[in-house]
Protein backbone atom coordinates (compact mmCIF):
# COMPACT_ATOMS: atom_id res chain seq x y z
CA UNK A 1 0.00 0.00 0.00
CA UNK A 2 1.32 4.03 -0.89
CA UNK A 3 2.37 5.81 1.86
CA UNK A 4 0.80 9.36 2.46
CA UNK A 5 1.53 11.87 -0.93
CA UNK A 6 4.38 13.78 -1.00
CA UNK A 7 4.39 17.01 -2.53
CA UNK A 8 6.32 17.65 -5.23
CA UNK A 9 7.24 21.37 -7.14
CA UNK A 10 5.97 22.04 -10.76
CA UNK A 11 6.16 24.92 -12.94
CA UNK A 12 2.93 25.78 -15.12
CA UNK A 13 3.06 28.83 -17.04
CA UNK A 14 6.49 29.85 -16.13
CA UNK A 15 4.84 29.83 -11.92
CA UNK A 16 5.95 27.31 -9.50
CA UNK A 17 3.26 25.06 -7.83
CA UNK A 18 3.09 21.73 -5.83
CA UNK A 19 1.32 18.89 -5.97
CA UNK A 20 0.75 16.09 -3.53
CA UNK A 21 1.11 12.67 -5.02
CA UNK A 22 1.63 9.23 -3.73
CA UNK A 23 4.98 7.99 -4.99
CA UNK A 24 3.14 5.24 -7.13
CA UNK A 25 0.78 8.16 -9.12
CA UNK A 26 3.93 10.05 -8.91
CA UNK A 27 5.93 7.38 -10.71
CA UNK A 28 3.70 6.85 -13.17
CA UNK A 29 3.11 9.99 -14.35
CA UNK A 30 6.69 10.53 -14.79
CA UNK A 31 6.59 7.34 -17.26
CA UNK A 32 3.79 8.59 -19.11
CA UNK A 33 5.82 11.84 -19.69
CA UNK A 34 8.69 9.69 -20.96
CA UNK A 35 6.83 7.30 -23.11
CA UNK A 36 5.00 10.56 -24.44
CA UNK A 37 8.55 12.39 -25.17
CA UNK A 38 7.20 14.91 -22.82
CA UNK A 39 8.75 17.20 -20.01
CA UNK A 40 7.26 16.45 -17.31
CA UNK A 41 6.04 20.15 -16.67
CA UNK A 42 4.54 20.29 -20.19
CA UNK A 43 2.11 16.89 -19.72
CA UNK A 44 1.05 18.79 -16.19
CA UNK A 45 0.39 21.78 -17.85
CA UNK A 46 -1.86 20.18 -20.70
CA UNK A 47 -3.44 17.91 -18.11
CA UNK A 48 -3.97 20.93 -16.37
CA UNK A 49 -5.27 23.32 -19.06
CA UNK A 50 -7.71 20.25 -19.63
CA UNK A 51 -9.19 19.94 -15.90
CA UNK A 52 -12.41 21.07 -14.61
CA UNK A 53 -12.10 24.48 -12.76
CA UNK A 54 -13.29 22.62 -9.52
CA UNK A 55 -10.97 19.77 -9.98
CA UNK A 56 -7.36 19.81 -8.35
CA UNK A 57 -4.10 19.31 -10.35
CA UNK A 58 -3.01 16.58 -7.76
CA UNK A 59 -6.75 14.70 -8.69
CA UNK A 60 -6.43 15.29 -12.35
CA UNK A 61 -3.05 13.83 -12.80
CA UNK A 62 -4.08 10.57 -10.63
CA UNK A 63 -7.24 10.45 -13.21
CA UNK A 64 -4.91 11.18 -16.58
CA UNK A 65 -2.85 7.97 -14.85
CA UNK A 66 -5.40 5.74 -14.13
CA UNK A 67 -7.22 6.47 -17.86
CA UNK A 68 -3.65 5.99 -19.39
CA UNK A 69 -3.21 2.52 -17.58
CA UNK A 70 -6.53 1.57 -18.43
CA UNK A 71 -6.06 2.46 -21.92
CA UNK A 72 -2.96 0.34 -22.05
CA UNK A 73 -4.53 -2.49 -20.53
CA UNK A 74 -7.00 -2.43 -23.25
CA UNK A 75 -4.88 -2.28 -26.16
Amino acid sequence: MSGPPVKRSLTLKGHRTSVSLEDEFWLEFRRLAERQEKPLNQLAAEIDAAREIDTGLASAIRVYVLNSLKEELST
